[in-house]
């Protein structure tokens, strides 16, 4: 049974760091296979892709919004990806997912919500 498992997220005052993480479990094929990637849905918004890195981790991509101030790592030996974020805004708050594509294959986790409020 594939799993994607969100964790981190929580309320965090403007310009504090938040890191979330995601645990997976039950690919059909290896983990270091997948792209991974964060997309966050805030309140009423479609959902947007906030960042991805590639297979090998290689090479990483990010929305402009957070270029700068947010940081996405995987770890092929734990199976995990994590997406590090500094100088949060309001405008971050929503939920976060992690996703997992490699060719028809795409999954999804349940989100980790973030809320950046004072």
């Amino acid at each position: 049974q594939v799993q994607l498992v969100e964790s981190g997220g929580g309320l965090v005052q403007p310009g504090g760091s938040l890191r979330l993480s995601c645990a997976t479990s039950g690919f059909p094929y290896p983990f270091n296979l997948y792209i991974m990637m964060w997309y966050r849905q805030a309140p009423g918004e479609a959902r947007e892709l906030v960042a991805y890195i590639t297979s090998t981790g290689e090479t990483t991509s990010y929305t402009d919004s957070v270029k700068g101030r947010f940081t996405i790592v995987r770890d092929n030996a734990k199976n995990t990806t994590s997406l590090e974020m500094n100088n949060l805004r309001p405008e971050d708050t929503g939920v976060y997912y992690c996703h997992a594509l490699r060719g028809f294959d795409a999954f999804w986790g349940k989100g980790t919500l973030v809320t950046v409020s004072s």
